[in-house]
């Protein structure tokens, strides 16, 4: 094995590891990704391996010696890559065919890497990260909300939820040059729910950021929409409102620069993303749920020995509706991608659609995407709600 990859192995193999993801299989069937990060137990040091498999997740716990002649063997026979996160070292690994590896790796801290010293932290390292919403300081709508206690540490049952938050904060960071500088910036949160991430988004920009923003948080649930509409008063978010109301029907604002809809069910998410459309929204993020629609509609001749199974069907349905409506936010002027809003391990439901506003619209270009999509609609036989929507 690569001498300076033993070496490697070494200095991260300690409390100071984040995590290491083996990825990039060389077979499609099989194992698709491990991931592997240092946990205590009985005050001994292990580390457990995730091993994703299709649908289903393993975990496994091994001794330093353990993991390291397991994932010298992983890199020389199954998978082509490597990154490892480090307190002191961040680095990729590459294998080839041949089993040869190409080491890239960078110095966080100012310590050497080859040095095989290593930094001894709390294990808590794994859970703590540079997150957005720091763990340990209080903030007040997570206090109320369930996710915090008092003095600012997670709740342990609502550790994932905190993970979601932020994650999402993330996309949100990343698409704050589309919004405008110069006025009070338009978002609405369509079927905002209890509304974690409607009151983050308000604390991020507002609080955190210093924007001018002002955000209206939409649901069907009564109850739900005045107990938030409580908090907001209780914490002074003057320009945080939250409406009951239905999406399809909603004529209460002629523009809006953000169009956010976390799981809004079916073809809610359609209607939101309609909206935002005509809105000429700048930025929409969009998490889809239960996407039915397809599922009753999906006809095709080729397909049919595919979609005979009901579990295939049900999965092609959902990702070719997300495909679709990606697909048509292209034809309407928007950069768009399709991407992991949090790990597969927490839930199935995690494509976040992210589509900003194009400065310049190529008018030929439009025609080509509506062009492509309309035949992928012709083929599989599919009358999807956006399209229908967008044409009329």
């Amino acid at each position: 094995m690569d001498k300076k990859f033993t070496i490697l192995l070494e200095n991260v193999l300690g409390r100071g590891l984040y995590q290491m993801i083996i990825s990039n299989p060389r077979k499609s069937e099989g194992i698709s990704k491990i991931k592997i990060r240092p946990i205590l137990l009985k005050d001994e040091l292990m580390f457990q391996e995730t091993i994703y498999s299709g649908t289903k997740v393993f975990h496994k716990n091994n001794t330093s010696n353990e993991i390291a002649a397991k994932i010298e063997n992983y890199l020389i026979s199954d998978f082509k890559q490597c990154d490892i996160e480090h307190t002191n070292i961040r680095g990729t690994v590459f294998s080839n065919k041949k089993g040869q590896l190409t080491i890239k790796t960078r110095n966080v801290s100012g310590q050497a890497v080859s040095t095989g010293s290593k930094t001894e932290i709390s294990l808590l390292h794994n859970r703590i990260k540079n997150y957005i919403l720091k763990e340990g300081t209080p903030i007040p709508f997570l206090i109320d909300l369930g996710v915090q206690s008092p003095d600012g540490k997670i709740i342990n049952s609502k550790y994932d939820k905190y993970k979601q938050i932020n994650r999402f904060l993330e996309f949100i960071e990343d698409i704050l040059p589309a919004l405008p500088k110069d006025r009070e910036v338009q978002i609405v949160d369509f079927g905002c729910g209890k509304s974690y991430l409607t009151f983050a988004i308000y604390y991020y920009l507002h609080e955190l950021m210093k924007m001018n923003v002002s955000i209206t948080g939409m649901d069907l649930k009564e109850d739900v929409i005045s107990h938030c509409n409580d908090l907001s008063i209780k914490y002074g978010y003057e320009k945080l409102k939250f409406i009951k109301g239905d999406i399809a029907e909603y004529e209460g604002l002629t523009r809006a620069d953000m169009v956010v809809t976390l799981h809004a069910c079916d073809t809610a998410t359609d209607y939101a993303l309609d909206k935002a459309i005509k809105w000429q929204a700048k930025v929409i993020l969009s998490v889809p749920c239960c996407q039915h629609e397809i599922n009753k509609q999906l006809d095709c001749k080729e397909l049919q020995p595919v979609l005979q199974y009901g579990i295939i069907r049900e999965r092609m349905s959902a990702l070719i509706t997300d495909a679709v409506r990606a697909n048509l936010l292209k034809a309407e002027g928007y950069d768009t991608d399709l991407l992991e809003f949090i790990d597969m391990e927490h839930t199935p439901k995690n494509i976040l659609i992210r589509a900003v506003k194009k400065d310049r619209i190529d008018k030929s270009k439009q025609q080509d995407e509506l062009k492509k999509v309309n035949e992928i609609i012709e083929f599989l036989n599919i009358e999807p709600t956006l399209e229908r929507l967008l044409k009329n």
